[in-house]
């Protein structure tokens, strides 16, 4: 979901040369300066040329629910996957900055008893310690899909079908907490472009980016 967002904010924003989406399946989008990989097998990224060279940033929003998985299984795609791609992608762009969607309760310790956050909290660690020009963290909490966005997870499809009704009302009592796909598009952009004070940012930060650049003209 958050990876349709920032797709449609890189193809909206004027300042955003080319677009290479990578994915398990077709965006469905059409735009002169996007172009596409589709993998049925992720791990075959590793084998990437001249394909993905010449690109200033990666934005990498993909993730698995941890319901239902064993920690080994979790770990393959958030850990694993997410680090053969930033291998890839760190070899091919080291000039690159990679803004990675994470969580927010992640646990940077690596210690906490709750295993998605301390696996999310292996990954944030070990992006950081790579060669990129930069690194960030995103950690969102709820997301409110707008311009057509839409989840593939039923169960969290459901949920957004019972919240959205009362989405200005959580806006307003959680102010700052309460996220878009636009403003996280917009604001994975804008750190891509000027950087940021923290590495890794939480909802409140995200927020304040986007706000900014909303209020630039």
């Amino acid at each position: 979901m958050v990876g349709q967002g920032v797709l449609r904010e890189c193809l909206v924003d004027g300042s955003v040369e080319r677009v290479l989406a990578v994915g398990r399946r077709p965006t469905g989008m059409q735009d002169a300066k996007l172009r596409e990989i589709t993998l049925a097998d992720f791990s075959e990224f590793r084998t990437a040329g001249a394909e993905v060279e010449g690109y200033d940033a990666c934005f990498f929003c993909l993730g698995v629910t941890s319901v239902g998985k064993s920690e080994a299984e979790y770990r393959a795609v958030t850990y694993d996957l997410t680090m053969m791609v930033a291998e890839t992608m760190v070899k091919r762009n080291p000039g690159m900055t990679f803004v990675y969607v994470t969580g927010q309760g992640t646990d940077s310790t690596e210690r906490g008893r709750t295993m998605w956050a301390r696996v999310k909290g292996q990954t944030e660690n070990a992006l950081l310690r790579m060669p990129f020009k930069a690194a960030y963290m995103f950690r969102p909490g709820y997301i409110q899909p707008l311009h057509g966005v839409k989840t593939r997870v039923k169960w969290v499809a459901a949920i957004y079908a019972m919240v959205g009704p009362v989405y200005p009302l959580l806006k307003a009592v959680f102010r700052g907490q309460i996220l878009t796909t636009e403003c996280v598009g917009k604001a994975m952009i804008a750190v891509a472009k000027n950087g940021a004070e923290k590495r890794v940012l939480e909802a409140k930060d995200i927020n304040r980016i986007c706000e900014s650049v909303e209020k630039t003209p």
